[in-house]
């Protein structure tokens, strides 16, 4: 079997034209160039440098009629490449990060060639100054962000993921829209036996940020935390992993409104419909656990 063949895709809003033209950049310096590169606007013109510049690979532009949020975005790119049959790993990349070493793409393809049953791939966030937000090392506690191996889930700013994984478990939950996402493609990776890599060698640089900048953040946390409990957890873990997460919530949001929308999506989310239930298997949960993270925190 020959090296996996890495496709790049980038979802844009269309008001970061600056940095998706140095992320591109990144992406062109690689030594080891992707395939293709598909970039999608969702629910806007894509600016006109993402068709001038000269990139690596056949790059595809898209341009959504309607925001799907990030998860929908993704699964456009994702259809893209389906057509065209000849990738077998995704990398996508948030559109204000950056590659700043020229080897990514070259390790990421080394570890999906040396590990037929690894499914994702996640990298490291860090900031201009190499610093990582807790909230971004997939462990839990305050665990070193150089520390890499086995894991239960990865970061959505910065990842692979192998094409035969998704078409086995299936592509990104498009209804989420934002948050949890990540979370829900993970468990389902897992439950279907199928490894996730924290490679922090893998680095993308990206501004510190904090989720709560998004007007919907509260709401649709709340809302897709529900859901995705629904969705994925065996019945009993259900209550547990919600009551822990309401206790969590009230010990660290001090802002009224933020409680108010955050409740309002929780309530929103036992009474809408959270699509399939495929709920995983207590050994899913058993290995979730030894990894380090069991499915109810």
């Amino acid at each position: 079997m020959g090296a996996p063949r890495i496709a790049v895709a980038v979802v844009t809003m269309g008001n970061r034209p600056e940095e998706v033209d140095a992320l591109l950049r990144s992406v062109a310096k690689q030594d080891v160039p992707p395939e293709r590169i598909v970039i999608v606007g969702n629910g806007c013109p894509l600016p006109e440098f993402a068709r001038r510049l000269s990139l690596p690979g056949e790059v595809t532009p898209i341009e959504l009629d309607e925001n799907l949020g990030c998860p929908g975005g993704r699964n456009a790119a994702l259809a893209r490449l389906r057509e065209f049959g000849d990738i077998d790993v995704v990398v996508d990349l948030d559109d204000d990060g950056l590659l700043v070493d020229a080897d990514v793409l070259r390790r990421v393809q080394e570890l999906y060639a040396a590990d037929e049953r690894l499914g994702i791939v996640g990298f490291r966030i860090a900031d201009e100054l190499g610093e990582t937000q807790q909230r971004h090392v997939p462990r839990i506690g305050n665990s070193d962000p150089l520390r890499g191996g086995y894991v239960t889930g990865f970061l959505g700013g910065g990842h692979a993921l192998r094409m035969a994984m998704l078409d086995q478990v299936g592509d990104w939950p498009a209804e989420f829209f934002f948050a949890h996402e990540e979370t829900d493609l993970a468990w389902r990776a897992a439950d279907a036996g199928w490894r996730i890599l924290y490679a922090p060698e893998l680095l993308l640089q990206h501004p510190k940020t904090s989720p709560a900048r998004h007007a919907i953040y509260y709401r649709v946390n709340a809302r897709n935390r529900v859901w995705l409990a629904r969705r994925r957890l065996p019945l009993a873990l259900v209550p547990v992993h919600l009551g822990v997460w309401v206790l969590l919530t009230l010990a660290r949001n001090r802002s009224r409104a933020g409680l108010r929308a955050w409740f309002g999506g929780f309530v929103e989310g036992v009474r809408e419909s959270a699509g399939e239930r495929r709920p995983m298997r207590w050994r899913t949960v058993w290995r979730l656990t030894r990894l380090g993270r069991p499915p109810v925190i």
